[in-house]
């Protein structure tokens, strides 16, 4: 003799309930959770809201500046002088430049004229 077993309506809802619950609940992060709701790390710019952030940095002598665009659209980091030029950068690239010498390095992105920072290294 087979025998057959039958799930009751409410069992399978409650089993329901639970996976949406968990599928929902799978995503979130702990408050101590940093990493999407902190802004630009030490020695780090980005490129966001078409703007640098932050658009002025001061660091030391052979210091590596980290520029990350977190734009869906393309940007460069172009000195005033034509010290350095990442050329384009897109949507979640990144472009490193070591300040080797003190100085005020004023810089641009080139598609966007309102788009200014400066780096200052001491």
């Amino acid at each position: 003799m087979k025998k057959t077993f039958r799930h009751s309506p409410i069992l399978l809802m409650e089993i329901a309930i639970f996976l949406v619950f968990i599928g929902f609940n799978s995503g979130c992060k702990k408050s101590s959770d940093t990493t999407t709701m902190s802004g630009p790390g030490t020695n780090e710019v980005w490129m966001q809201n078409t703007a640098f952030n932050p658009s002025s940095i001061t660091v030391a002598v052979n210091t590596t500046i980290t520029w990350t665009n977190k734009d869906g659209m393309a940007h460069t980091v172009t000195s005033n002088t034509g010290l350095f030029d990442s050329g384009t950068i897109n949507g979640g690239g990144t472009y490193s430049h070591q300040f080797t010498t003190a100085g005020t390095f004023s810089y641009k992105c080139s598609f966007h004229s309102g788009m200014t920072g400066v780096v200052i290294v001491q």
